[in-house]
């Protein structure tokens, strides 16, 4: 299974930007999917995931700020990302697993698959 993330980019504060990830895989459908972030010299951390039948979680930094959403017919994922401030600035890595539960949504471990990774810079 291969990701590969894109959308990324250089902006200023309160733009917006939109990532995608495709997934190389034709039973997407049966994924979770995710975002996790990582900051210079900190560790990644969950921003958003959706499972199978679309229910959707957020980390409380990005709640009413991101909308993550899925095409199965795409193969894709979505990060839609408005009010940007200077701490959203990280690399942004998309992930998949197939046995993504509730309870660890948030867990990178949950995700057996993950992409490259697209940098995401704000400026203030």
């Amino acid at each position: 299974v291969q990701l590969q993330a894109s959308g990324g980019g250089l902006v200023q504060a309160g733009a917006s930007l939109r990532l995608s990830c495709t997934i190389s895989r034709r039973t997407f459908s049966s994924y979770a999917a995710a975002w996790f972030r990582q900051a210079p010299g900190m560790e990644r951390t969950f921003v958003a995931a959706i499972n199978r039948s679309g229910g959707r979680s957020y980390a409380d930094s990005v709640k009413g700020r991101v909308t993550i959403s899925r095409d199965n017919g795409r193969n894709t994922v979505y990060l839609q990302m408005d009010s940007l401030r200077p701490e959203d600035t990280a690399v942004y890595f998309c992930a998949v697993g197939p046995s993504v539960i509730s309870s660890n949504v948030a867990s990178q471990t949950a995700y057996a698959h993950w992409g490259q990774g697209t940098q995401v810079t704000v400026s203030s």
